[in-house]
């Protein structure tokens, strides 16, 4: 990490069909966090699917696929990250049943969006690091409880690959890693 508050290996996904407005977002994030930017819905989950992304800023009002049916979409495939729908279309009571994380509407100033990133980048943390600390301490028990067994039994290596993968990506996220360490200090072994 670059500096106490840093965002910079935040993966963040612009999506909105105006490639002027796609384009005016991402330049106010470069060099800020790693922003890529997609112009239709059908590209976003594209994206999506073939990249890990933290932060989606997505546009409702697209031809097409609507950002609503790609947030919807997101859901059906388990998205783990965070959505923030950037638009025009002012927010009326069905946004109540929306799984979106934050809602700005348009036009953002440079300020709001990095910040809305840093906030998001924030909880995607925290939350990451609440699934982490699970997946190492069923890891490290089992790895107390089966010494000399095969590693493999009883979802083992799937454990140990999850909380692998969920420790990388806070150390990504996390701009304290304190909390890391004080979890690593704690004896989960017998005496």
């Amino acid at each position: 990490m670059s500096g106490p508050d840093s965002t910079a290996d935040v993966r963040t996904l612009v999506v909105d069909d105006e490639q002027e407005v796609a384009d005016a977002y991402a330049l106010r994030l470069r060099d800020y966090c790693d922003v890529e930017t997609s112009y239709s819905g059908e590209a976003a989950l594209s994206v999506v699917d073939s990249s890990p992304v933290d932060i989606v800023l997505l546009d409702r009002h697209m031809p097409g696929m609507s950002g609503d049916d790609v947030l919807s979409e997101l859901v059906e495939r388990d998205y783990y990250g965070r959505v923030v729908m950037v638009t025009a279309v002012d927010p009326g009571i069905e946004v109540l049943d929306m799984p979106f994380d934050d809602y700005l509407c348009k036009p953002v100033e440079r300020e709001d969006i990095r910040a809305v990133i840093d906030q998001q980048r924030q909880i995607l943390a925290y939350e990451t690091l609440g699934k982490y600390f699970r997946a190492e301490a069923k890891r490290a028990v089992l790895d107390t409880e089966l010494s000399g067994a095969d590693p493999e039994q009883a979802g083992y290596g799937e454990i140990r690959e999850r909380a692998t993968r969920l420790e990388r990506r806070t150390r990504r996220l996390l701009t304290d890693e304190t909390v890391l360490d004080q979890f690593d200090a704690v004896s989960r072994e017998e005496l």
